[in-house]
């Protein structure tokens, strides 16, 4: 299974609402680690070296900080980008089909946009 990162500004109600139907889910949220008004750079790098997958709603800056790192041939753990217009269900639907189907460093150097359909 898949480590998930939220990032500060992801919605809580779909990380609540995926420890609710995976208990054993893991996924911690940056201002659990420490990384409270981190910059998107910051959070990258440590999600690197925790092998963790970042979930988001930035499509505008993260995206563009994800993909200059692939493109430095530095580590980019994958980063699942979540559209704020889908419903809270669907995204929890589709984060915890990636995170239970993946395997390991699958989604490394990529970005993946939800929702899935």
């Amino acid at each position: 299974m898949l480590h998930l990162v939220a990032d500060e500004n992801f919605s809580g109600d779909i990380v609540r609402g995926l420890r609710r139907r995976e208990p054993t889910l893991d996924v911690v949220r940056v201002q659990d680690v420490g990384l409270s008004g981190a910059d998107d750079p910051t959070i990258l790098e440590w999600a690197a070296h925790a092998g963790r997958v970042i979930l988001t709603h930035d499509v505008t800056t993260f995206t563009r900080y994800a993909y200059e790192r692939v493109r430095a041939s530095m580590p980019m753990p994958g980063v699942f980008e979540v559209s704020r217009a889908v419903s809270i269900g669907h995204a929890i639907e589709d984060i915890l089909l990636l995170a239970e189907c993946s395997l390991e460093n699958e989604w490394e150097g990529q970005v993946r946009y939800l929702p899935l359909r």
